[in-house]
């Protein structure tokens, strides 16, 4: 019981041990913090790639692409057996999509997706992204009649900032734009007319052999292709070219206060410029109805990726055989029946395609380099974090040597009372254990407060620094992911009480070891 008692005044009275219940406190809070954080973005990043990229990916090694899809489906269900839930080809193609903003044209560099819009999302959490809950249930590339989301459907609405902008999104707005746009055009045809009437007669043009030869219009094809050089009169207000999705971040942003900026909406009109499957390459242009975004929340794929109807990217690019019918495609998605092993189907397919045209991959060997860095980085930080904890126990073993020291006499009378030196040997070691124990207990509450409340705390620093703690753009998400293990939480407790125990050890055989007639005599 003495012992226990000792431990108590020693720990309510012993204000220089506060300094290492700071320090524990602090190790093991900082570490909790780091440790969710890093298993939260860990786990986020993981669960939006796999819903993105399927399970496997089939890659022709071809930009080009190769014929017949569902043949080479077929013959990957015979390699795979029954562990395939489902299957979508795609093609894949680097391409330039103009957005005009105010007259003014707006060049971004994207990736051009074609996929089938009946069976992407089976492969994929890509319905699970879009902005209209319709399309949340079947993608249609049809432009529709208003219904957009206002706010996010992925953040809790009390988070969520309204997008007061998406509320017209759709027919409505395209018809007002449309309306708009003969009025400008009405408006401009009256004043040519009036400054041809009060100019005069230009003067006789250069012979034609003198002209400059006239660049190429790539979208000249798409022009006549929907009505516009001659045949039928396209109108805007009632037609729609080729529907396209578009990452959200292509043509919007959102400015440090959180507030949402777009510069284009369901319903507006962009052209894409891409290579022909033809030698050599020719570029041409094809122009597209934006009919809905596409949100991840990971701003890598946010900003690049554009969607359209796998068949017109496959008869725009030339990619349909004229005599079969038949279109190439560049991947094939691949969703894998739960339990599979992923790595070991993605070797049977393989196998039996030759590897010199295709190559099957993990939606891990996709993203290797980068799930392999984040691995990386939190081992390291681990490491360098749980040295405060080690700083802490040599403050621990310090103080308690000066304790042993101080105390020698008061040792000495414990000793020649009864004590044994099995005894004085428990004091230091649940004094030891105390400490850990506190410090392990304040930062376990505080860091899991801090956890808890992340974001805010975020928040609050960038006000009061005036900056951005959490850049989205750099972070992949828009908030900060946390994850709470509880194995990693009960492993560091265990290692800062471990440490504490650790340190007080040699204190403690130096005092038990102490022979009580010359500690009496210590001065």
């Amino acid at each position: 019981m003495y012992k226990l008692l000792l431990c108590w005044r020693y720990l309510r009275t012993r204000y220089i041990a506060l300094l290492c219940i700071v320090s524990v406190t602090l190790g093991v809070a900082t570490m909790i913090v780091v440790n969710s954080v890093m298993a939260g973005f860990t786990h986020e990043m993981q669960g939006r790639l796999n819903g993105m990229l399927g399970d496997l990916i089939f890659r022709t090694r071809s930009l080009d692409g190769v014929f017949d899809a569902d043949a080479h489906m077929a013959q990957i269900r015979t390699a795979a057996g029954d562990t395939i839930a489902g299957m979508s080809p795609t093609v894949h193609v680097p391409s330039l999509l103009y957005l005009t903003v105010g007259g003014e044209t707006l060049p971004r560099q994207v990736t051009l997706i074609g996929i089938d819009e009946t069976s992407y999302a089976s492969v994929s959490q890509f319905g699970d992204f879009l902005q209209h809950p319709e399309n949340r249930k079947q993608l249609s590339f049809d432009l529709r009649d208003g219904g957009y989301d206002v706010l996010d459907h992925q953040v809790d609405p009390a988070d969520a900032k309204p997008r007061e902008v998406m509320r017209d999104a759709g027919w409505q707005y395209r018809s007002y734009k449309a309306m708009l746009a003969k009025q400008r055009a009405a408006d401009q045809k009256r004043l040519d007319e009036i400054k041809a009437k009060s100019e005069p007669a230009p003067a006789a043009a250069a012979p034609a052999d003198s002209a400059e030869p006239a660049m190429a219009d790539p979208f000249a094809l798409a022009a006549e292709a929907a009505g516009e050089g001659e045949g039928r009169d396209f109108d805007p207000a009632t037609d729609q070219h080729t529907g396209i999705v578009l990452g959200i971040g292509i043509c919007g942003f959102r400015t440090p206060d959180g507030v949402d900026h777009y510069l284009g909406l369901p319903g507006d009109d962009v052209k894409v410029a891409f290579p022909l499957a033809v030698m050599p390459p020719e570029i041409v242009g094809q122009e597209y109805t934006v009919v809905d975004f596409y949100e991840s929340k990971m701003s890598e794929y946010d900003a690049n990726f554009a969607f359209v109807p796998l068949k017109a990217l496959q008869k725009d690019r030339g990619m349909i055989d004229p005599k079969t019918g038949v279109g190439k495609f560049t991947t094939i998605q691949i969703k894998l029946k739960p339990g599979v092993n992923a790595e070991a189907m993605r070797d049977k397919i393989q196998a039996a395609f030759p590897i010199q045209f295709y190559q099957v991959s993990t939606w891990r060997d996709e993203q290797g380099a980068l799930l392999a860095a984040v691995q990386m980085e939190t081992m390291v930080l681990n490491i360098l974090l749980f040295m405060i904890i080690a700083v802490a126990g040599f403050g621990i073993l310090a103080i308690f040597l000066m304790i042993v020291v101080e105390k020698t006499r008061d040792i000495g009378i414990l000793k020649s009372l009864g004590a044994s030196g099995f005894g004085i040997l428990a004091i230091f070691l649940i004094y030891g254990l105390s400490l850990g124990l506190v410090g392990a207990g304040v930062g376990t509450a505080m860091g899991l407060y801090i956890v808890a409340k992340i974001n805010e705390i975020a928040d609050l620093i960038g006000y009061i620094f005036g900056m951005q703690v959490f850049d989205p753009s750099v972070y992949y998400f828009y908030k900060i992911p946390t994850l709470v293990e509880p194995l990693t939480v009960f492993l560091i407790i265990v290692g800062a009480v471990l440490i504490a125990v650790l340190a007080s050890i040699i204190p403690a055989i130096r005092a038990a070891s102490l022979h009580p007639v010359r500690a009496l005599r210590f001065e």
